[in-house]
């Protein structure tokens, strides 16, 4: 993995993270935890959509949205275990 697919690997993250913190209200987790939301929820995303039949496509866009959609379903298990 080059230096360029690092950092683009990276501000996905964060975009995704900090748009599924905007989505799933209270959840703010400052820039490094984004980041790792963002990851995971992609990693998630990765795993979850295409099981269920839905593909975002390639390209940047499509990574973000599916990214925020693993994310924003990480965030709501937080949720349920915190409130558990």
């Amino acid at each position: 993995m080059g230096i360029e697919a690092l950092i683009v690997f990276l501000i996905i993250g964060a975009v995704a993270g900090w748009l599924a913190g905007l989505i799933v209200k209270g959840y703010g987790y400052g820039l490094v935890g984004n980041i790792v939301v963002g990851i995971v929820g992609a990693f998630i995303a990765g795993l979850l959509l295409p099981r269920a039949g839905f593909g975002m496509g390639g390209g940047m866009l499509g990574a973000i949205i599916s990214a925020t959609i693993g994310a924003v379903i990480l965030l709501l298990l937080i949720r349920l275990i915190k409130r558990a």
